[in-house]
């Protein structure tokens, strides 16, 4: 999936430090564990200690899989800049494209601080697009939108979207109250494809 609103895996897990460290880590990782595994094993299980190390290899597939995948930094930095230049109505219109096209069912929403419900499987989420120009956006802002999804009946959690530079003290709220920033690559690999970047002039 494009937006990873559904995985709640914890930042500081294992499994979520590996899958952003360079994919052959994940690999280098099941083998050591493998070989734990034979040295401690009794040799009539010695196949148990190997296959220890099988969850990391595959955890070393996904980060490769989503690397090969990730958009290149001329990519994201021109699709920055091209939805900065857009107009609001232009704006939600690709991000509204964009969520449909990544499986969320999505209902526009009217005044407040959230713009869509976006909504599939394990995920209910409140997304707030309209200040994505911002150039700063803060933990205010954030906690406008943890407070919407509180109220929200149905929402478990939060999107917010932006092309800007994120405080490190609105990040940590945002970790702690169930929002997803939306930014950079995962934004850029989202609107793949909907957003219309300009080629460079030869």
């Amino acid at each position: 999936s494009r937006l990873c609103v559904k995985f709640k895996m914890s930042d500081r897990s294992l499994f979520a430090m590996l899958l952003r460290a360079p994919w052959w880590v994940s690999f280098v990782v099941a083998a050591m564990v493998g070989m734990l595994g034979r040295l401690f094993f009794p040799a009539d299980m010695v196949v148990f200690g190997l296959l220890a190390g099988f969850p990391f290899a595959v955890i070393g597939c996904i980060a490769a899989v989503r690397q090969w995948r990730a958009p290149s930094a001329a990519m994201v930095e021109s699709t920055m800049q091209a939805i900065g230049a857009m107009s609001w109505k232009e704006f939600s219109g690709v991000m509204e494209e964009a969520l449909r096209r990544d499986g969320f069912l999505v209902k526009p929403l009217q005044g407040g601080v959230a713009d869509f419900v976006a909504a599939k499987v394990g995920t209910h989420a409140l997304v707030s697009c309209k200040r994505w120009k911002a150039a700063k956006p803060g933990v205010e802002q954030l906690r406008e939108l943890a407070a919407a999804v509180q109220a929200h009946e149905d929402a478990r959690e939060g999107v917010f979207v932006t092309i800007g530079e994120v405080s490190s003290n609105a990040q940590e709220f945002a970790a702690a109250n169930r929002i997803q920033i939306l930014q950079g690559p995962v934004l850029a690999q989202l609107l793949k494809g909907i957003v219309v970047i300009a080629k460079p002039a030869r």
